[in-house]
């Protein structure tokens, strides 16, 4: 039967690395590679374009240090690897387009220079608007973005040269692990927006350590236990809500070893925000783990709440924000701002953190600002901040004790994403990630809803301040979704070897409550639907472009057994899109994933449209 589906089969990543390591590791052992004559891997993990991987053996055990040479001297990172006979060393820090110059030096021996040519970055590659900053306060510490629209993760040095990219869309926050290795979603989408099917723990060269696959995804945000256990932003595996679950993953396993659902300790509908809706009712898009009290806290975008609740009874301590619109039962969980003092609530706030003396900061988006409809802002008129907020949990009062970002106003203004990091007392970072305009005017819009409009402009503007004194400012095209300053090497940095891990699962895929009654018509599914599937271990995802308001149902079947997947082709409505990296242009385009875990067997995968059941010539074994 000839095919109406293009179809392809994809290895994952964690495999394709296996084997490109392979590859590499297979010609090293077949070659007598010295110092003068390594072997040198360019982007030998696929996905990091500015790393390589330099191998060869030394006739005695000796520590090797690694330069890879700025285009001055204040931009060179340096590294020293421990004394070994066979070394085995990941290079970071290139830059792209150019033969980069990297020096070996042997402990107590001699310097060899290599060079290591790089490609040019790509188009979705971010974009410098300007950089400020000094290389004697940067030093070796990059600031890193994460991908919100199109441009993906990369990291910027002190002159704003791109250091570091991935070429895959790994989005949210990207942490940085007690071991050394970082922690970031993976490119898998879950479900639309932007629910990813899990975590990757990588080396910073690029390298998958181990995938962890979580039943009800994973979206915003994670926090390593002392125990390296993680706490990882969830849902649901029905989806009927979203943004409402926590859960813990036992590290080595990646098994939930419990959850916490937000449903159970607030009530839906209480304390709305301005991008409310009955599905997405909370939207938590941080979390922060305070091991003095055993205390999560937590950021609520659609209620304009920080919220805390105890880790071992997820009872709720305290919210913090507005109390209008909230019940009379809880107010007496919020704070009263001091009525002397300088004072704004936060509105629709991200990243949420909680300093060492208990003080809590978040980045303000501001959005709408104010509890009360008939008080809603344009956006063109707000601003956005990082604050940090004093709270007195004895007499339950809170101080606005700092605050940047009011006095710039629509140019510093981000309806969505952002984050803060407090260094030390007084050192702190705040990333306004999701400026956009529609002209010259603050958008009313998402950008990610809006692409190939000439009029929309997105930015993100990062700012590190030093007690009230500016230290850096970087400036991009584009919205990025976080900024984190890192360096490129960590003390543990020797670089994993061996096939990565795979940990965890994603869940049943919910089924339509009622299937159609209805014998196939024989017919190919029409090429004008230009639909695709792409099949993987795990899964297999559907894509196609239907009009709004067709119904359309996937269905697999074989003889003992049929499941129905409904695909809404209404117009969706996104009151918050943290990442709109896999939006699609044409709102016609639709896509399912459909996971193989409670499925066994081979099934014939048809199509249902409107009044007609396809075929497709398509089986899916599972």
């Amino acid at each position: 039967m000839k095919e109406a589906i293009q179809y392809r089969y994809e290895t994952s990543l964690i495999e394709r690395q296996t084997e490109a390591e392979r590859e590499m590791l297979k010609e090293f052992e077949q070659g007598a590679y010295t110092i003068d004559r390594p072997l040198v891997r360019r982007n030998p993990y696929l996905i990091n374009p500015l790393a390589a991987v330099i191998l060869f053996e030394t006739p005695q055990e000796r520590a090797v240090t690694l330069r890879v040479c700025g285009k001055e001297a204040a931009g060179d990172i340096v590294h020293t690897f421990p004394a070994s006979r066979k070394h085995i060393l990941p290079v970071l820090g290139l830059y792209p387009g150019c033969q980069n110059k990297v020096e070996l030096t042997l402990y107590e021996g001699r310097t060899v220079k290599l060079e290591i040519e790089t490609e040019a970055l790509r188009e979705d590659a971010p974009q410098l608007c300007y950089m400020e900053t000094t290389p004697e306060y940067m030093r070796d510490q990059m600031i890193f973005v994460t991908p919100s629209l199109n441009a993906l993760a990369a990291a910027f040095d002190y002159r704003g040269d791109i250091r570091w990219h991935f070429n895959v869309p790994l989005v949210f926050d990207l942490k940085r692990l007690k071991n050394g290795n970082i922690l970031i979603g993976t490119e898998r989408v879950l479900k639309m927006p932007y629910y990813m099917s899990g975590l990757y723990e990588m080396s910073m060269v690029g390298k998958i350590v181990k995938e962890y696959k979580i039943p009800g995804g994973y979206h915003h945000d994670t926090w390593e236990m002392e125990d390296g256990n993680l706490l990882v932003l969830s849902e649901d595996e029905t989806f009927e809500t979203v943004e409402d679950v926590v859960v813990l993953l036992d590290r080595e396993t990646g098994a939930v070893l419990r959850s916490w659902d937000l449903k159970k300790i607030l009530t839906p509908g209480e304390g709305p925000s301005g991008g409310y809706t009955d599905r997405d009712w909370f939207h938590n898009n941080a979390i922060w783990y305070d091991e003095k009290n055993h205390t999560m806290t937590l950021s609520g975008r659609h209620v304009d709440g920080i919220v805390n609740i105890d880790y071992e009874t997820g009872q709720l301590n305290w919210i913090m924000g507005d109390p209008r619109n909230w019940p009379k039962e809880k107010q007496k969980y919020f704070f009263k701002p001091d009525p002397h003092q300088e004072f704004d609530w936060h509105y629709e706030q991200h990243a949420c953190m909680v300093t060492t003396d208990g003080d809590v900061m978040c980045f303000d988006n501001g959005h709408y600002r104010s509890k009360l409809r008939e008080e809603f802002r344009l956006n063109k008129d707000n601003f956005s901040r990082g604050v940090r907020y004093h709270i007195n949990r004895e007499d339950g009062t809170v101080k606005q004790v700092w605050q940047y970002g009011k006095e710039r106003g629509q140019e510093f203004f981000s309806s969505y994403i952002g984050n803060v990091e407090c260094y030390q007392e007084g050192h702190y970072m705040v990333h306004s990630g999701g400026i956009q305009y529609y002209k010259e005017e603050a958008s009313e819009h998402p950008a990610a809803l809006m692409q190939g409009d000439p009029d929309v402009r997105a930015e993100s503007i990062t700012v590190e301040l030093l007690h009230d004194q500016k230290m850096m400012e970087l400036k991009l095209k584009g919205n990025y979704y976080r900024a984190e300053k890192l360096r490129l090497y960590h003390d543990q940095d020797n670089l994993p070897i061996g096939a990565g891990v795979v940990v965890g699962q994603m869940g049943v895929t919910p089924q339509s409550d009622t299937l159609i009654p209805m014998e196939s018509c024989g017919e190919m599914l029409p090429y004008r639907y230009e639909a695709k599937l792409v099949e993987e271990e795990d899964r297999f995802t559907f894509k196609a472009v239907f009009e709004g308001g067709q119904l359309v149902m996937l269905m697999l079947e074989n003889e003992a057994e049929e499941h129905g997947y409904f695909i809404s082709t209404s117009k969706n409505k996104f009151t918050a899109l943290c990442c709109g990296t896999f939006i699609e242009k044409d709102p016609r385009n639709v896509s399912l994933s459909v996971n193989k875990q409670g499925l066994s067997g081979t099934y014939n995968l048809r199509m249902i449209v409107d009044d007609k059941k396809y075929e497709t010539g398509i089986r899916i074994v599972c």
